[in-house]
């Protein structure tokens, strides 16, 4: 296929066959289990994920690619939703095609699009056993980072929150067509089981730490100002004079745990 990449939707198109099995290697699909991929572009990963999971759902929003992969694949084979993977109900699919179970998730995802993608694949975390990405490397280094790091920040607590990620594998720029300006990374995301730090409210947990992060270089005490007293953070064993950075992904939740009951109390 003489498919142009085209810039809009972010399109670099996988072509390294070792680290194309590497990546399908690290997903290990199953006969039957309910994989859908995103951004199947290419049909890179997509063929070689058919030939072990038998049958595959794919999110694409390019119709000319859409067109490609109807051609190259029966309805057997392959179930096409050509749509924006941003506003997709997976929850939805989840429950179409694995009702009592749960989709695994995979695909080359689009750098320009990256961030806001997984805030709202996370938000269908009750319906995905795993999620397997390739995104750009500065990406999977905040999701994996630690407390104290510079990568560390509203993406690494909002995912490790329901998540237990894990950075696979680096991969080049020269492993996809058209070249990438930056690296690139596998990161694999599990579900918690149990999540280590059960949340009360998510959206309060949201805006407390998007509000953290207002400003990295200044104090919890200054971007928490209005919101948080001093004496609410000393009471929850937080010091009002480190940066967002230094505070770990359970303070942040005891926190917002301790405003949200704050706010359901009765008068």
């Amino acid at each position: 296929m003489g498919h142009i990449p085209r810039k809009r939707f972010g399109q670099n198109f996988l072509q390294d066959q070792s680290v194309i099995y590497d990546i399908v290697s690290a997903i290990n699909p199953k006969p039957g289990e309910p994989v859908v991929e995103i951004g199947p572009g290419l049909a890179a990963l997509t063929e070689p994920l058919l030939q072990r999971a038998g049958h595959l759902h794919v999110v694409e929003i390019d119709r000319d690619i859409v067109t490609h992969l109807q051609q190259r694949f029966t309805p057997e084979q392959l179930t096409i939703h050509n749509a924006d993977a941003l506003s997709f109900d997976f929850g939805a699919l989840a429950a179409e095609i694995a009702p009592g179970s749960k989709i695994r998730l995979a695909g080359n995802l689009p750098y320009n699009i990256s961030t806001p993608l997984l805030f709202h694949l996370a938000s269908f975390g009750d319906a995905i056993s795993d999620m397997h990405f390739m995104l750009q490397k500065e990406v999977v280094d905040r999701i994996v980072a630690e407390p104290g790091t510079t990568d560390y920040g509203r993406l690494s607590i909002m995912l490790q929150v329901r998540f237990a990620p894990e950075h696979i594998l680096n991969v080049p720029p020269g492993a996809f067509y058209p070249p990438p300006k930056v690296d690139s990374a596998v990161v694999r995301m599990m579900p918690w089981p149990t999540p280590p730090y059960p949340v009360t409210d998510i959206t309060v947990l949201e805006q407390i730490v998007q509000q953290s992060f207002g400003q990295r270089r200044k104090t919890l005490r200054n971007n928490l100002k209005g919101t948080v007293t001093d004496e609410t953070l000393s009471a929850l064993g937080l010091d009002p004079t480190l940066r967002p950075e230094q505070i770990t992904v359970e303070q942040y939740v005891r926190l917002a745990n301790a405003l949200a009951a704050e706010t359901r109390r009765p008068l």
